[in-house]
């Protein structure tokens, strides 16, 4: 295949509206080798590791980390490869290095629990900060594995929250705001202007970037940060309004959802979606994944989000349903917009249990097509 099939640079707005980005097309094993190979270049002597979601609220985490102990060599990995970063940090880190894991929820204990109690024999003490919403059995098999686990309120705390008041450490004032400003994005409270351009930043920026530059500034970006922003802000406006454009409002229950598909930023979608009525919106993804929104009129969205592979918060969460089994389903996901991916989360939430007052109980098990249940807990990237 030609470079220039899959080159963005060659691509339309609204095709790339519709299109997966480059990386999507780079094989697994072609990547995992590259990760391979950094992370040994990037553990290889390391007394402190990170392991951490490379969000804004998890390259926070590490920048925080590199405050309190001088170093900290990072692996950035999301909830789907958490094993593989775990793996990688036992194979590469020094005997008896301090080991952080930041922003990142298993689903269930099994996922990370053999390379976790080999990293806790290895390492000299290993940490853990998050904010997302842990079961007791997951967590309590976590701390039993010797692990120090310490997870916030998710409607109170992002995971840099957590590190400024775990780590034994006088953190400067602009730190201690910088994690104040990534809870204002990560938990969608919007009230300080900043907190999107952190968000932004961390998105386009490389993570070593990113880490380096709040690191000096806080969460006053510098003038050269806030010019690429605005530069690369031009096409991202134009893909939230393709995305909202091409939205469709459903009535289920007593909930008003927009459900819509684009290669877009989801949080603004959702907020447009939100000014015109919604109570929750669904934004299908090109890569297959999808981002599920909620209100304060609809706090139960990972609860959505579990029955289709998925989980988060409850008003943000994350799935890929599993529907994607050679290239010619994602060529039909590409040509129908998202189609089956809007079908079955419409579905989960036609699942969800609610009273007269429009007032809902626990999520009902989603039933797969051979009569097992499906009750995954993986959160999509942000």
């Amino acid at each position: 295949m030609k470079d220039y099939v899959i080159d963005d640079d060659n691509l339309s707005l609204e095709r790339k509206s519709i299109l997966p980005g480059e990386g999507f097309f780079v094989p697994d094993s072609v990547e995992e080798a590259k990760e391979e190979a950094e992370a040994e270049d990037t553990l290889t002597g390391a007394e402190v590791a990170i392991v951490a979601d490379p969000d804004a609220d998890g390259l926070a985490c590490t920048a925080l980390v590199r405050e309190a102990y001088g170093e900290g060599a990072l692996i950035d990995a999301g909830p789907h490869d958490l094993e593989d970063a775990l793996e990688r940090v036992v194979e590469y880190s020094e005997p008896g290095a301090t080991v952080f894991v930041c922003d990142l929820c298993p689903d269930t204990y099994d996922e990370v629990g053999e390379s976790l109690e080999v990293l806790v024999e290895q390492a000299g003490e290993v940490v853990w900060y998050d904010h997302h919403q842990w079961t007791d059995t997951v967590a309590e098999a976590v701390r039993d594995a010797g692990v120090e686990l310490v997870v916030g309120d998710s409607d109170e705390e992002c995971t840099a929250d957590v590190a400024v008041r775990s780590l034994n450490y006088d953190f400067p004032d602009y730190l201690v705001e910088l994690a104040a400003v990534t809870r204002d994005h990560d938990l969608w409270i919007r009230d300080d202007e900043r907190s999107d351009d952190l968000a932004d930043f961390s998105y386009w920026a490389e993570p070593e970037e990113y880490i380096e530059t709040v690191a000096e500034h806080g969460a006053d970006l510098p003038e050269d940060v806030a010019e690429f922003l605005a530069e690369m802000r031009v096409e991202k406006d134009a893909l939230i309004e393709k995305a909202v454009a091409r939205a469709d409002i459903e009535e289920i229950g007593p909930w008003t959802v927009g459900v819509t598909y684009g290669r877009c930023s989801q949080n603004e979608v959702a907020e447009a979606l939100r000014q015109q009525g919604t109570d929750a919106a669904v934004i299908v993804k090109p890569s297959g994944s999808a981002s599920i929104r909620g209100t304060d009129e609809f706090e139960r969205a990972h609860e959505v989000a579990r029955q289709v592979n998925g989980g988060g918060h409850p008003k943000a969460a994350g799935c890929k349903p599993r529907i994607y089994d050679d290239m010619l389903d994602y060529a039909h996901h590409w040509t129908t917009r998202g189609a089956t991916a809007k079908q079955v989360i419409i579905e989960a939430f036609y699942n969800l249990d609610w009273d007269d007052e429009g007032e809902g109980g626990e999520a009902k098990d989603a039933e797969t097509e051979d009569g097992d249940t499906e009750d995954s807990e993986a959160e999509a990237e942000e």
